[in-house]
């Protein structure tokens, strides 16, 4: 299928008024001229309780279902039994969308303290939840942030994480944005990374480390797009913004990034 670009929904997840709310998301996604969609299932709503609802939406608009993010504290050696039982219902959710990947993307701690322990504990949450899902058929990649308490946001994570991931269960989701925000370049760390890479989020970073709209800040989108290409990357580029205007006016933000999409970084893949 090659590269495709779709929309992540934490552009209106920050503001907390668009839960449940995928039918006017998914219209503002559509007219930003973008074909898939992700979001956390925390945004989902009544639509958590009936696929048809989400497949109906997405399928009146022409976007496919390119993901869905479970975030969850994964803080101890194993998941709890809440943990589990969340995993566990996603991914009966996700049986009905087949091919859809699963983003996991740990919520961020108050501090870095004991920092090698709580990365083993969340490598082996991740590969265990990563184990049952491929048994269902269904691929798993884990998107590192970028919060002061996360444990997986400089290159010394990274390394740790590359180490210590299992390819064959649980892939990677790099994020252009939170890969700035951590203090790299995110050119040099797709590289390093691109053999686990299985999804991609871009959101573009200012030099004062303030979130930007896309093409606005330092991150070559245009570079990493081409040597995703270029590497046979085949799969989605999920775009996002986490500016103050993005969390005021997440229709405007994201019909400008669709348009940054459209004529800067769809003539690269075509």
């Amino acid at each position: 299928m090659g590269i495709r670009f779709g929309c992540q929904a934490y552009t209106w997840q920050m503001s907390g008024r668009y839960v449940g709310r995928l039918d006017h998301i998914l219209s503002t996604v559509q007219a930003a001229g973008l074909t898939g969609f992700e979001t956390e299932v925390c945004m989902l709503g009544r639509y958590y309780d009936d696929a048809a609802l989400l497949a109906n939406e997405l399928q009146s608009r022409g976007i496919e279902p390119a993901a869905l993010t479970l975030a969850l504290p994964w803080a101890g050696p194993e998941e709890t039994p809440e943990e589990r039982r969340e995993a566990d219902r996603l991914f009966a959710y996700l049986a009905h969308f087949p091919g859809t990947m699963l983003v996991l993307a740990q919520l961020p701690g108050q501090d870095r303290a004991d920092l090698q322990r709580r990365q083993q504990n969340a490598l082996a949450c991740f590969h265990a939840i990563g184990r049952r899902a491929r048994e269902r058929g269904i691929v798993t990649a884990f998107h590192p942030n970028s919060p002061p308490g996360s444990i997986f946001r400089t290159w010394e994570d990274y390394q740790a994480l590359l180490a210590g991931l299992d390819a064959d269960l649980v892939g990677l989701a790099p994020d252009a944005g939170h890969i700035a925000k951590g203090g790299m370049d995110a050119f040099q760390v797709f590289q390093a990374c691109r053999p686990w890479i299985r999804h991609v989020h871009f959101k573009d970073l200012a030099a004062s480390g303030q979130w930007a709209a896309m093409g606005q800040g330092m991150i070559d989108f245009p570079g990493l797009v081409s040597y995703l290409r270029d590497s046979a990357y085949d799969g989605w580029i999920m775009v996002e913004e986490e500016s103050a205007q993005a969390e005021a006016e997440p229709d405007v933000v994201t019909l400008a990034n669709g348009r940054y999409v459209r004529e800067t970084l769809l003539s690269i893949v075509q």
